[in-house]
């Protein structure tokens, strides 16, 4: 059975820097990504890890910022974010998506299969 928690959100001054985890229980095998929705804002894509880490996908818009990775024996998949901004706030979701192909880095919530529930971010001006 998959369960993914999300957790590390909390509220941060502009500038700031906060670290998400994501604890993928059952998810071994699982292409593992991060998105965010803000109030009145669809769902948006913000960085996802191929199923045995190797293989990355980041948004153009948190690129230089925010870096993703995963630890396969504690079963996490991280998302460290820099330099947060005001615009950076939102809901955060990690989701989980099993795949045969070891390098596939899915960026497209639709795609994905399980869902956490959602740590809020908010960063304040």
């Amino acid at each position: 059975q998959v369960h993914l928690v999300e957790s590390g959100g909390g509220l941060v001054q502009a500038g700031g820097s906060l670290r998400l985890s994501c604890a993928t229980s059952g998810a071994t095998g699982a292409a593992v990504g991060w998105f965010r929705q803000a109030p009145g804002k669809d769902r948006e894509f913000v960085a996802s890890i191929s199923r045995n880490g190797a293989g990355f996908n980041v948004a153009d818009s948190v690129r230089v910022r925010f870096t993703i990775s995963r630890d396969n024996v504690a079963d996490t998949v991280d998302l460290q974010m820099n330099n947060l901004q005001p615009d950076d706030t939102a809901v955060y979701y990690c989701a989980a998506l099993f795949t045969n192909v070891p390098g596939r880095t899915p960026m497209r919530a639709s795609e994905y299969n399980y869902w956490g529930q959602g740590t809020q971010v908010t960063v304040s001006s």
